[in-house]
């Protein structure tokens, strides 16, 4: 299999003769893959570019940390002994400490070196400067030396070059730093000799090839035909997108010590996302809970069937791994979206709450962000984590941190349409990729999380004056309501916030809750009467009957103003029935009876009062 050169190496190699320095930045902490002695191997990043140096005619290298020093490379004696005599190097076995003024005076002896080609190679430069916007006075001087030697150096041809290696090239100094701006700006942007090679992730292709070279670390690998093994490398590289090839060695390893065969790459690279070896997903239990879950939903989400059967389809489509099949590389998108939108009180969040029990047995297992508390542009800081250099920033985001903590989880993020546009701007790397990094350059991943967003877009919209008007009715019929409230959603996004990607990521899971309609009230009503009466059987022992009448006009008391949803008719509950119930409670001699009745009750002076007997 023949190895295509990574372009930014091949980039380095065209400019020998053109450029006297290099700044290497980005994903250089990476391996590279590279054909070495007619076949592909895997290396570190300096080793790549020692390969390609050596083709070039270069002798040795010379490699300098902040921690180790300069050493010298290949770790060859006789190499070491010449470049110590050349290069007046402090000793000529192993590494040894160097201070900035005699760093830089080596990169000068590097540059005009005539015996040998050779190359400098700054590894960690982005240690350096403690702080590039403000230099102390040796670090000044060390940069404005070195500065000064991409000017002044030139090409040369070394005594010992062949017949067939007679064009002039330079022995460069190449700095290997995390980002451009660890080193001072004025460095790079004030001289045309120092060039800045950006080493990107690996593409799709690199991947693949990596696999081929990682899949002998899978159980059955070697025991599989060549077809099996093509197949494999492509399912890593599909499922490992945006990832380093560092990151596919270590998932390798992982499958070797887990015993993982090339059948389960998803669960390799998933134990290397989240640490976890077992897929909740593929649990038999969770098919089980999924099986009956219309039954839970329905007994706590009354009167929203569309809305509970599009939920148990994602997550159907979730148990059965076909989330993002349409799509060749899906594997790394949420394992479920869903909008949730409609009136307020009619069980938007309660559902998602529901969600969270049927996948992990407690309601309480969802992550939660109230979107109002990020209406401010500067609060994306506190979702995200601040950048880098700002106060706080290594304190990390509230949701990537809680992402971290807890993968396998229902991210619940309320009341979406109060975040802050560019806030909303977070959710297409989310919903695309699957994965955000805070600004510790952590990454968390959301490929085994559900994604829901509530919002209450489309019941109220601006009329020609700009006043809030309402757009649907309680008696609008659902058809008609769904209908506006799509098209109020698809206004905000595309025309009133400019992002119709983010609509686009979304889909068609957008569901619209209904209105409570009357028949629905009655049930809840009736539901969370007996919820009142079985907390005062709990607390106080106390048996509470209520007289037909009682019930009727509490009945229709609640239920009578359903433009608050659910939610208004418990308000209307707590003022109507559990406020004079806990009075009447209160005031009553603990050693009565411990059956009571409700048979009366009335209002004065806007005050509700009920009768016990």
């Amino acid at each position: 299999m023949s190895v295509p050169v990574p372009r930014w190496l091949g980039d380095l190699e065209r400019l020998l003769p053109i450029r006297s320095q290099f700044v290497l930045s980005g994903n250089v902490r990476d391996l590279a893959i590279l054909e070495a002695a007619g076949k592909p191997v895997l290396v570190p990043l300096v080793r790549a570019l020692w390969e390609r140096l050596s083709a070039r005619g270069y002798r040795f290298a010379v490699l300098h940390d902040m921690v180790d020093g300069v050493r010298v490379y290949p770790a060859q004696e006789n190499l070491r002994a010449q470049a110590a005599e050349w290069l007046q190097l402090p000793r000529a076995d192993g590494a040894a400490p160097m201070g900035l003024e005699a760093l830089a005076q080596l990169a000068a002896r590097v540059a005009a070196l005539r015996e040998a080609r050779c190359a400098l190679v700054l590894d960690y430069a982005s240690r350096i400067a403690r702080a590039p916007a403000g230099l102390d006075a040796a670090e000044h001087r060390f940069f404005v030396a070195m500065e000064k030697l991409a000017a002044g150096a030139a090409p040369v041809v070394p005594k010992d070059s062949t017949a067939a290696d007679r064009s002039p090239r330079f022995n460069p100094i190449i700095w290997l730093a995390n980002r451009n701006q660890d080193l001072p700006s004025w460095l790079t942007l004030d001289s045309e000799r120092i060039e800045t090679i950006v080493v990107p992730e690996p593409d799709y292709e690199a991947r693949r090839a990596a696999g081929a070279l990682l899949g002998p670390l899978f159980s059955d690998f070697d025991a599989a035909g060549a077809e099996a093994q093509a197949r494999f490398a492509v399912n890593l590289a599909d499922a490992t997108d945006r990832m380093t090839l560092t990151a596919l060695a270590d998932i390798a390893q992982l499958a070797g010590g887990s015993g993982l065969g090339i059948g389960r790459v998803d669960d390799a690279v998933r134990t290397f996302k989240v640490g976890a070896t077992e897929n909740p997903w593929k649990q038999p239990y969770l098919r089980q809970r999924i099986a009956g879950a219309t039954t839970t939903i329905e007994r706590r989400i009354k009167g929203q069937r569309h809305a509970v059967v599009k939920t148990i389809d994602i997550l159907m489509r979730s148990v059965m791994g076909l989330t993002g099949a349409h799509a060749r590389s899906g594997g790394n998108r949420p394992r479920g979206v869903l909008f949730f939108a409609g009136p307020t009180g009619v069980g938007k969040t309660e559902l998602a709450k529901t969600l969270t029990e049927v996948v992990f047995g407690d309601e309480r297992a969802y992550v939660r962000f109230d979107m109002s508390e990020f209406a401010a542009e500067h609060s994306a800081a506190r979702l995200l984590g601040a950048p880098p250099g700002y106060v706080g920033f290594d304190a990390g985001g509230e949701l990537t941190n809680a992402l971290r903590a807890r993968p396998f989880s229902v991210v619940l993020f309320d009341e979406i349409e109060k975040a802050h546009p560019r806030i909303l701007d977070k959710f297409l790397q989310i919903l695309e990729d699957g994965r955000l990094t805070d600004g510790r350059g952590q990454t968390a991943h959301f490929s085994e999380s559900i994604i829901v967003f509530t919002s209450n877009l489309g019941i109220t919209v601006e009329d020609e004056q700009g006043r809030r008007v309402q757009n649907v009715k309680p008696g609008d019929p659902y058809e008609e309501v769904e209908a506006r409230v799509r098209d109020a959603i698809g206004e905000h996004f595309k025309f009133r916030l400019m992002r119709p990607e983010i609509l686009n990521r979304i889909g068609d899971n957008i569901v619209v809750f209904d209105f409570i309609r009357p028949a629905v009230a009655q049930s809840i009503f009736e539901g969370m009467l007996a919820n009142v009466l079985a907390r005062a059987r709990a607390e106080h022992a106390i048996e509470i009957q209520l007289d037909a009448t009682v019930s009727d006009t509490l009945r229709e008391l609640c239920t009578a103003d359903l433009s608050h949803g659910g939610r208004g008719i418990g308000n209307q509950l707590e003022s109507v029935f559990v406020n004079p119930l806990a009075r009447a409670l209160f005031t009553r001699s603990p050693e009565a009876a411990s059956e009571v009745r409700v048979t009366h009750i009335t209002q004065a002076d806007r005050v509700w009062t009920l009768r016990l007997a």
